[in-house]
């Protein structure tokens, strides 16, 4: 089988493509032929070594990919051969909150990933896929879809129909967040530097675009189109811009913490004084990715890919990753690997 790996994480050029023998499941284990993978910023991040608790050596990256079972172990149970699953983020948290031995298991940081055209498995460690989907859609689901679906339904404030929610930006995570928080009736605020992405998230069902590059007080923009302040913000900026989302958030708000992608400082007394909630969310369990699935077969909801590439242009698709011009998800297909 074919497979990338990093020798040394540093950076995302230093991908190494490479051949290995496929494997073989052992006891409680199954066998998935990877038809495809997705990125995420995260896999920017690992790349460049910024993982500090991550696999610094010989690393297969990437955390999300679909694929079809091919060889199971003894005593496998849950998964025949044939099925279509994909791999959990944290492929020991089943369900319930995240133990501090969950998150020791994160594919492509911890453990090895997900960029290789065979990946073993333990039965537990993969989710079926819907089968309306394709590989290539269902290879976006374990981080972006998993991580907007547990800020708006699996945390300690639910979404609610009716409701406001203000997005950041137009990557994965926002994308999904768009499409959950308009399946459950609720209206969307978007903001993004480009009238280009806000325009086709205004064709996907955002309410209201707003360009930040334009309105640097964006949160005063906000807050005329939700005078009392939005219900929920899936904040993907970091403390560079959670002073601003704490202001456009109504009193008693919930305000979703996904990542920590720019620098600031953060004041907590406005935070107090407005009640409101915080909350880091990490991906989810697979009781949370069994729960988003049934409600993506009810929708038929068609996850937002932006470009496809082959496996031997993975190391582009860093590169396109780290330029952020792309509007939802960049996918890598194994098929050629």
């Amino acid at each position: 089988m074919r497979y990338a790996y990093f020798p040394r994480t540093g950076a995302a050029e230093s991908l190494t493509f490479a051949q290995a023998d496929i494997p073989r499941p052992q006891r409680g284990q199954v066998l998935v032929k990877m038809h495809a993978a997705s990125l995420n910023y995260r896999d920017l991040i690992v790349a460049k070594g910024g993982l500090p608790a991550g696999k610094q050596d010989n690393l297969i990256p990437l955390s999300d990919g679909a694929g079809e079972v091919v060889d199971v172990g003894d005593d496998v149970s849950r998964v025949k051969v044939g099925e279509r699953v994909a791999g959990l983020f944290f492929q020991k948290w089943q369900a319930g909150a995240m133990t501090a031995r969950d998150a020791r298991y994160a594919l492509g940081g911890t453990i090895d990933g997900v960029l290789a055209q065979y990946r073993l498995f333990d039965e537990d460690g993969v989710v079926a896929i819907p089968d309306y989907l394709s590989y290539e859609q269902a290879a976006t689901l374990p981080c972006a879809a998993l991580t907007a679906w547990h800020a708006l339904f699996g945390g300690v404030q639910t979404l609610r129909p009716g409701q406001a929610v203000l997005l950041l930006g137009t990557g994965g995570v926002s994308m999904f967040a768009l499409q959950f928080a308009k399946l459950a009736g609720a209206r969307v605020i978007l903001i993004s530097s480009s009238d280009e992405k806000l325009d086709s998230a205004h064709q996907l069902g955002t309410d209201v675009c707003i360009n930040y590059r334009q309105l640097h007080d964006w949160h005063l923009e906000v807050l005329k189109h939700c005078h009392a302040g939005v219900d929920h913000v899936v904040e993907v900026g970091g403390a560079g811009t959670l002073a601003r989302s704490v202001r456009a958030t109504r009193p008693g708000g919930a305000i979703h913490l996904i990542g920590v992608l720019t620098q600031g400082e953060v004041n907590p007394a406005a935070i107090m004084q407005r009640g409101l909630t915080l909350e880091g969310i990490h991906v989810g369990s697979r009781a949370m990715f069994e729960a988003m699935n049934q409600a993506l077969c009810l929708h038929q909801l068609q996850p937002v890919i932006s470009q496809m590439y082959r496996f031997d242009e993975a190391v582009q698709a860093y590169e396109d990753l780290a330029q952020a011009r792309h509007l939802g998800k960049l996918v890598i297909s194994l098929a050629d690997a």
